[in-house]
């Protein structure tokens, strides 16, 4: 694994954050791995990523793979792009086979019923509830304030996007971090996994705003020194 630093990548899902996730992924020049329960979903969008790729090596960095299970076998990151709570139901039932493995948890956890709220209790992330259903995987928080078309482009009003991470293992958060930045976007590091409690209450903010503003979901959060 991690052969002349380029990682295998497992991505659980194949909705439209795990195509631009997949983007980032690609450009950085890593083995992707993509996975769906929905029969036909990951072939789908492996055939549009290859177009958008279009080089000699497509097929040996990118393949769809029918189950979980061989998905994240091998892999160096797996990256649960799926919406609350499934990514924890993911994660406890794959078990040991997530041992040891660095697991991206990307999800909101926001009421869509009434957009108005998180389903996660008080004092307590989507991503921390991960870690508790799997307390051998490596888990960190990122890519959840990050939009699809912002990391389509890796960039944000004319400066590389954002992308805020948070975990209690250094040398998981260093890998995630490197894979950010071989996709040409920055890693910033907010601290321990129980910051992602405020990177989901930020972005749920972020999303509310979207109508507000009229940002037609194309807004992304930077810092600017």
């Amino acid at each position: 694994m991690c052969l002349g630093g380029k990682m295998i990548v497992t991505i659980v899902g194949a909705g439209r954050l795990a195509e631009g996730i997949a983007v980032r992924v690609l450009a950085g020049g890593h083995r992707l791995r993509i996975t769906d329960g929905e029969p036909g979903k990951a072939d789908a969008l492996v055939t549009g990523l290859a177009r958008r790729v279009d080089g000699p090596d497509t097929g040996a960095l990118l393949l769809s793979v029918a189950g979980v299970a061989e998905a994240i076998a091998g892999a160096d990151v797996v990256v649960l792009a799926l919406p609350y709570p499934e990514g924890r139901t993911v994660a406890r039932g794959q078990g040991a086979a997530l041992s040891g493995v660095i697991v991206v948890d990307t999800c909101n956890p926001v009421d869509f019923s009434t957009f108005d709220s998180l389903l996660t209790s008080p004092g307590m992330s989507a991503a921390e509830e991960i870690a508790d259903a799997n307390p051998g995987a490596r888990v960190v928080k990122a890519f959840n304030t990050t939009f699809v078309a912002a990391l389509v482009a890796g960039w944000v009003g004319g400066q590389p996007l954002d992308v805020f991470l948070a975990g209690d293992d250094p040398q998981a958060k260093s890998q995630v971090a490197a894979l950010v930045r071989d996709g040409g976007m920055r890693p910033v590091d907010t601290g321990p996994l129980r910051r992602a409690r405020e990177l989901e209450a930020f972005q749920f903010l972020h999303m509310t705003l979207q109508g507000p503003l009229g940002l037609d979901w194309a807004s992304a959060i930077k810092l600017l020194p």
